[in-house]
């Protein structure tokens, strides 16, 4: 194959494996600790999950999907801007479905919470889109726009994972502790 047939992309390629890789890891830890914290007392509604569970996974998958899309052995950059837009597209439709159940929870989400589970994702997911749509007249930007966006759902997800893990296991353990103090009384 001749140094032209070679997609721009493959300068991307440690790059890409190292997110995916660690989103796709990620992922699979999520899975573990909703499963083991699934019998604590403090686990929310389905609207919860919805809201602030679900996405964190749904985050992580998407940077493993912009990895892969970036990893794939394009002839063109068209074909790959497509695959690009077409999560974008979405996830921005997701980030707003979330926006929705988040503003239906139990939970009534505060600043930091609206920033890292509705603001940050909406914007990662639409300057995905916007650099998929330029990707083959601008490649240059556009491949550091997808890059930030790629790792900027990683950090939300390792963010709003830790943040869900806490939240959850304090208010177990709040509950326990008062279990604790009516059996003295």
């Amino acid at each position: 194959m001749g140094e032209s047939a070679i997609s721009p992309l493959t300068r991307w390629e440690n790059y890409y494996v190292i997110v995916g890789s660690s989103a796709g890891a990620l992922t699979g830890l999520q899975f573990v600790v909703i499963a083991l914290l699934a019998d604590t007392r403090g686990a929310g509604t389905m609207q919860e999950v919805r809201a602030f569970g679900t996405p964190t996974v749904v985050h992580f998958c998407a940077a493993l999907l912009i990895s892969a899309i970036a990893s794939a052995p394009w002839h063109d950059l068209s074909s790959a801007g497509i695959g690009f837009a077409v999560c974008g597209i979405a996830g921005v439709g997701y980030a707003i479905s979330v926006i929705r159940h988040a503003q239906r929870a139990a939970y009534n989400p505060d600043t930091e919470d609206w920033v890292w589970y509705a603001v940050l994702p909406l914007l990662a997911y639409s300057a995905l889109l916007m650099a998929a749509i330029f990707l083959a007249r601008h490649f240059e930007p556009s491949s550091f726009v997808i890059a930030a966006s790629a790792i900027v759902l990683v950090f939300v997800g390792i963010h709003n994972s830790w943040d869900s893990v806490t939240y959850i296991a304090l208010k177990a353990r709040g509950r326990n502790t008062q279990d604790e103090n009516r059996g003295k009384t």
